[in-house]
């Protein structure tokens, strides 16, 4: 129901405001507008993202395309979606967003929110007071409309105040919007509607075919018959001015009525009619003194300067009422003539009428200085500012996989703690999944490194495989690239595998990466055999995701195996064959995985495959003993999370773990590859309640240390 009364009013505004010649027109353009694919703009990363909530042509046209061509000549990259194809999927692939007279729906209202919630910047666009019924309540022909009408037209003038209040920042046309708009926005931007290179362009090449001609050409570009009071204000002149002079012509451009007292002079009026904006320029450069007459009005004063820019591209002099905007960017008598009263309005058109060489000569000055200053290319170093100014630092973490992992929570977790700094934080997938992460600690967004061009701004990319940092060496719009060291991933694969060799090249880089990590002996080993400076924080747990539950030790024990049974290094296979030894009446076999499946020859009771980082915690507590036999790793979680909840812990120590365990105070070892040793470990855990109680109390306070909220500030500044 939202959408198809906002097309009703849509229907109502532009039938009332450029009448019925031009609604055709304009349906064509609104079916374009809403037929536009949005899978294009999901093959991009961009920086700004507009969304236009107008279906008229020509605000869009400024407001949108001239402002992101402003902003690609400034080295951004802005693209456009029309508001009725907003998807929410859209968040993950800007940094910030500029809604241009877009009316409030349930998607916008939910964009906006979960925008603002992963620190993406919103931005409100507007070039008319249509914003509140005290500006829009003036003008005469809202006044006239019928009851029902009103009603409709004032509930989208309502929608798109709404929308206004949700947004950050606003960015508008001219100083007395600014001021208008800071009732209701915090900071208002004036970015000035300028020509792009396409009107610049048609309109020297209109200029130089223009046909000459004796007569005096004086033009009046309506556009809609909104404008009919503002012809009142000069119609007196005009009508004095030709019966004074036979030579005086009058072009009336647009949706206007023509006042019954012009009628004597009906061969002296050229008629056109309301066209597209390519056309307009040729049109504009047959005249020889272009009108811009304006009532006296808070609506009026907020209107831009576009006739006097599109005119002075045509070299053609330009006449306006000394209001808003006019009397801000026209210099009297220079580059153009402003006008108070009537009897301002005759003397100067009688002296451009009667004076050809002024014409020309206040015609070539506004030309020179609108080509040079109010052109997309050489205006948009401002816009581009502001915008950068107000975006939150965007980091993106490049992951192999998002398949579970200990490390790939790590990043997540990392992630949660920028985001909750004021980061815009997201992840950039290498395979072909590219589902965004639903955690507790909030969603990340994931896009497809094959399927997305980066073409927008990173401030920090962040590689977190081997594999992963030849891409982030490779992009060009990133400003610090940085490698996040999890393991020594050399060795990763058994000798002769190539993967060695790349992995290990990773270490001697060149071209400026930051080198980050998480653990003590990544750190010792980067700086002592590869001499690299290296940033470390400790690595962390949170208490509430692995909460203590007491054991008893009755009946079964259960044992924990966990690890991909496909990675060499995890040294699962091993696991198995301690297991394979004891008693099965006595022990209670569960194997975690997040990959690999177990072989054929493994024994398992209870197999855990993939499941969701989420419950990990439940598959802890519900076990008393993990084995855990990794011979490589780089910060090992699994022994500190069994500790956190109460459970025991027997090990293989490796520079991955003993950073934090302790044989016989929070864990036991065993030497690698004895079997019989790790059994008699087991047998001790099962049977010796002392022991028991000792390793579970100490684990529990080397867990405590480890909680994420108290080396959180470490993690953030990690990434500086």
């Amino acid at each position: 129901m939202g959408k198809i009364k906002h097309l009703a009013e849509r229907t109502i505004e532009t039938v009332k405001n450029e009448g019925m010649s031009s609604f055709g027109k304009k349906t064509v353009n609104y079916i374009k507008l809403r037929t536009v694919a949005r899978s294009k703009y999901q093959c991009a990363y961009g920086d700004v993202l507009f969304i236009n909530g107008c279906t008229l042509p020509h605000p869009s046209r400024y407001r949108v395309d001239h402002q992101i061509e402003q902003l690609m000549a400034s080295g951004m990259h802005a693209e456009k979606v029309f508001y009725e194809n907003l998807s929410l999927d859209l968040l993950k692939y800007f940094r910030c967003f500029v809604f241009f007279r877009c009316p409030i729906t349930d998607t916008v209202k939910d964009f906006i929110k979960l925008a603002k919630e992963n620190n993406k910047v919103v931005f409100f666009d507007i070039d008319d007071l249509v914003i509140d019924k005290k500006y829009t309540d003036t003008i005469k022909f809202v006044k006239n409309m019928n009851k029902d009408d009103k009603k409709l037209y004032d509930d989208g003038v309502l929608r798109m105040q709404e929308t206004l209040k949700m947004c950050d920042y606003a960015i508008t046309t001219t100083e007395r919007l600014q001021k208008e708009l800071q009732n209701y926005i915090k900071e208002v931007y004036i970015n000035r509607n300028v020509a792009s290179e396409r009107m610049a362009e048609l309109s020297i090449k209109a200029y130089k075919q223009r046909e000459k001609h004796d007569d005096i050409i004086i033009g009046y570009l309506s556009g809609s018959i909104t404008h009919n009071p503002d012809m009142e204000l000069i119609k007196p002149t005009i009508i004095k001015l030709m019966k004074k002079y036979n030579n005086v012509k009058l072009k009336l451009v647009g949706e206007i009525d023509i006042p019954e007292e012009f009628k004597e002079f009906q061969d002296r009026i050229i008629f056109a009619p309301f066209m597209d904006w390519e056309h307009l320029p040729k049109v504009i450069a047959s005249l020889d003194i272009n009108l811009a007459p304006l009532e006296e009005s808070i609506f009026n004063e907020a209107k831009s300067e576009n006739k006097w820019v599109e005119a002075a591209l045509c070299h053609v002099v330009t006449v306006a009422s000394d209001v808003g905007a006019f009397n801000k960017m026209i210099k009297n008598n220079e580059d153009g003539f402003l006008c108070k009263n009537a009897k301002d309005w005759e003397e100067v058109l009688t002296k451009l009428i009667e004076n050809k060489s002024l014409r020309e000569e206040v015609a070539e000055n506004a030309y020179n200085r609108v080509i040079s200053n109010n052109i997309t290319t050489y205006s948009g170093h401002g816009l581009a500012k502001f915008i950068k100014s107000k975006l939150a630092r965007n980091i993106a973490f490049v992951l192999p996989t998002t398949n579970i992992s200990g490390g790939v929570n790590v990043v997540i977790r990392h992630i949660a703690m920028l985001k909750k700094k004021g980061n815009d934080v997201f992840v950039i997938n290498m395979d072909n999944n590219s589902n965004d992460i639903d955690s507790k600690w909030g969603k990340v967004y994931v896009i497809k490194k094959h399927k997305t061009k980066i073409a927008g701004h990173i401030d920090t990319a962040v590689a977190s495989l081997w594999a992963t940092l030849d891409f982030v060496k490779k992009l060009s719009n990133i400003k610090n690239k940085m490698y996040l060291v999890q393991n020594y991933e050399t060795e990763f694969a058994q000798f002769g595998k190539y993967m060695r060799i790349e992995a290990n090249a990773t270490y001697e880089d060149e071209t400026g990466v930051k080198y980050l990590t998480i653990s003590k002996w990544c750190k010792d080993w980067l700086e002592d055999r590869f001499e690299k400076e290296v940033a470390f924080a400790p690595n962390g747990i949170d208490l509430n995701q692995f909460q203590f539950k007491k054991r008893d030790f009755k009946g079964k024990i259960k044992i924990l195996i966990e690890g991909n049974s496909d990675d060499y290094y995890k040294n699962v296979d091993e696991s198995f064959k301690i297991v394979e030894k004891l008693d099965k009446e006595k022990f209670e076999i569960h194997f975690l995985s997040y990959q690999g499946e177990p072989k054929s020859w493994y024994y398992v009771d209870k197999f855990m495959h993939k499941v969701p980082y989420a419950e990990v915690g439940r598959v802890y507590q519900d076990a008393d003993i993990l084995i855990k036999t990794s011979l490589v790793e780089s910060f090992s979680y699994p022994p500190l999370e069994m500790m956190a909840t109460g459970g025991l812990v027997l090990v293989v120590p490796n520079n991955g773990n003993i950073e934090y365990i302790k044989d016989e105070e929070n864990c036991l070892f065993y030497t690698p590859g004895n079997i019989d040793e790790a059994i008699e470990k087991i047998n001790r855990l099962s049977t010796d309640e002392k022991l028991r109680e000792k390793l579970i109390k100490n684990g529990l306070e080397t867990a405590k240390k480890r909680e994420w909220s108290t080396i959180e500030n470490d993690i953030v500044n990690l990434y500086k």
